[in-house]
């Protein structure tokens, strides 16, 4: 009888401390972002609009990196060309034959003397199942360091919501991709019967003249991702490594190089190298824009620089943005620039195509009020959603990055964008981009598509359309971590 009632005590007690864990958890991961006001600094001019006082033309060049298997390719010459060092940062990494080959890749340039430095996000990297042993086998590597963004800590509720959302690589100085894109089959393979493929856009920068290296862009991104590495919570991927995990690493090593080199005997021309003077264009001048790197909600940078750049715009302003979630914090920065929202144009996910319900039910909180404001708004109809991140203001500046049109990633997430001062960049960027417009449909007045007949609507099924009237209902009141 004093066992039993010992053992009832205990569930009692382990029940109670449960319940105040969570009452912990809701306070710290999910109220506080409601309460914190962000530390905002008296804001620095990140671009030069005076485009008379830039030079005509800069030592970076760029080449739009649009379609799936080309930014895979990209990646893989980037990555196969280094000479001495290369710097990655992603969000996560899925798993599959075009992931592991880029893990591959790194080994070979590791392996060829390649001092290679890889930060990840701490909660969704994915180096998980099938990817797990990768970080055993990059822990072994000499040449090799993995870092890890904020991993989770079971008493740091309030660090939770801080995620690495920057996607960039950086080779010798020299060369920079950066865009919308992780790391995975859905984002490279051309075609699939197995898996959802989305469109993203990125963008290759080259310096020209690398023995500059303070007047490129590229420097900035360095000192960035140097200030990420040395954060005080990016962590090393993993502390203690034991004989089986040292086997587990060998065994996957193997499996990647093996990988890897298949891809390359049989497509040895993928990584010649490249000529990138020729195959990309000049550029006035390339800035670069990040959030603060901090907990809780953050200085929203990017935001403003993109609200300034607004304010500046004469013809016209175009966002693209999976994700479009004016949050009240937000929507009130808006308002303190003079920004003529008629000439916005906004081109989303439609309802029926974007992957992300807590997302897209946000932006149906949010879908009547835009209209209302007399933005143009556009919803893509076509196979794949867009994962695009793209910003563009007249004629002659395009923006590229990891920047999301809503809260997270205004105020919460790392993000980083290119601001590109180019027409003939921005020329060819609307180009690819009429050709998303053309395969949307123009949401009416009356909040109803307007009819087109070379665009058939994208049907939504009635479990997603009821899942997303139920979610919009609860996003409401958490839109400040959507």
């Amino acid at each position: 009888m004093k066992k039993l009632d010992k053992k009832t005590h205990l569930k009692t007690i382990s029940k109670k401390i449960f319940n105040i864990y969570l009452i912990y958890i809701f306070i710290f991961s999910i109220l506080i972002f409601a309460i914190h006001k962000p530390k905002e600094k008296q804001y620095g001019e990140f671009t030069n609009l005076n485009e008379s006082s830039i030079e005509a033309s800069g030592q970076d060049r760029v080449v739009l990196v649009e379609e799936r298997t080309d930014a895979y390719l990209t990646r893989l010459n980037i990555v196969g060309n280094a000479k001495n060092s290369l710097d990655i940062s992603y969000y996560f990494l899925s798993d599959g034959v075009s992931t592991e080959t880029f893990l591959g890749g790194i080994l070979d340039a590791a392996d060829r003397g390649i001092e290679v430095r890889i930060l990840l996000d701490g909660l969704f990297h994915n180096l998980r199942g099938d990817l797990g042993d990768t970080i055993y086998t990059f822990k072994e590597h000499p040449n090799i360091q993995l870092k890890l963004y904020e991993p989770f800590n079971f008493f740091t509720p309030w660090a939770w919501n801080n995620r690495l959302h920057d996607k960039f690589i950086i080779a010798d100085s020299e060369i920079a991709i950066i865009g919308g894109r992780n790391i995975g089959d859905k984002y490279f393979l051309q075609d699939s019967t197995e898996i959802e493929l989305v469109d993203d856009r990125d963008v290759l920068i080259f310096n020209d003249n690398p023995s500059n290296n303070d007047n490129s862009v590229i420097y900035k991104m360095e000192k960035y991702y140097n200030d990420l590495w040395n954060y005080d919570y990016s962590k090393p991927s993993v502390k203690k490594m034991t004989n089986k995990r040292k086997n587990r690493g060998q065994e996957f090593g193997e499996k990647l190089r093996d990988r890897f080199n298949s891809f390359e005997d049989e497509n040895p021309e993928i990584l010649n190298g490249v000529d990138w003077y020729n195959e990309t264009i000049p550029t006035k001048n390339i800035d670069f824009v990040h959030n603060p790197i901090g907990r809780l909600n953050t200085d929203p940078n990017c935001l403003k620089e993109l609200l300034r750049l607004g304010s500046n715009a004469e013809d016209s302003i175009f966002v693209q943005s999976p994700y479009i979630i004016p949050s009240r914090n937000m929507r009130n920065k808006l308002n303190m620039y003079d920004i003529d929202l008629e000439k916005v144009n906004i081109l989303t996910n439609s309802f029926a195509l974007s992957p992300n319900p807590l997302a897209v039910s946000g932006y149906a909180n949010h879908r009547n009020k835009i209209i209302d404001s007399k933005i143009k708004l556009y919803e893509f109809q076509g196979e794949e959603s867009l994962h695009t991140k793209t910003y563009v203001f007249d004629n002659n500046i395009s923006v590229i990055g990891s920047f999301n049109f809503d809260h997270r990633s205004s105020y919460i997430n790392t993000e980083s964008m290119v601001i590109i001062h180019s027409e003939d960049f921005t020329e060819q960027l609307k180009d690819t981009i009429s050709v998303d417009i053309n395969g949307s449909l123009q949401v009416g007045e009356d909040y109803n598509y307007i009819y087109d007949e070379s665009v058939d609507e994208k049907n939504m099924s009635l479990i997603k359309k009821s899942l997303i009237t139920m979610l919009s209902k609860v996003v409401f009141f958490i839109e400040y971590l959507l």
